[in-house]
């Protein structure tokens, strides 16, 4: 089973923006930042990818989903 993780973020205007395969963020000054971080690495470091920015003063809420994935299965003819 593959486990997908995605972050819903609240913003002070009252729009919800969702972003996809990020497993991490951090403030970075007057920014909010997500992250993926390929290989499992729990940290964000030099290898981590940026996926979106938030101005961090217009963050109300984030809230983390985590989705299990089933295996794809194959069909195979009758």
């Amino acid at each position: 089973m593959t486990i997908t993780t995605s972050f819903d973020v609240t913003l002070s205007d009252g729009s919800v923006e969702t972003v996809e395969e990020a497993d991490a963020y951090q403030q970075e000054q007057s920014m909010t930042t997500f992250f993926r971080t390929d290989g499992g690495r729990q940290a964000v470091d030099c290898w981590a990818v940026r996926v979106a920015s938030f101005r961090t003063e217009h963050i109300v809420a984030i809230r983390r989903i985590d989705a299990e994935l089933a295996p794809v299965r194959q069909l195979q003819p009758a």
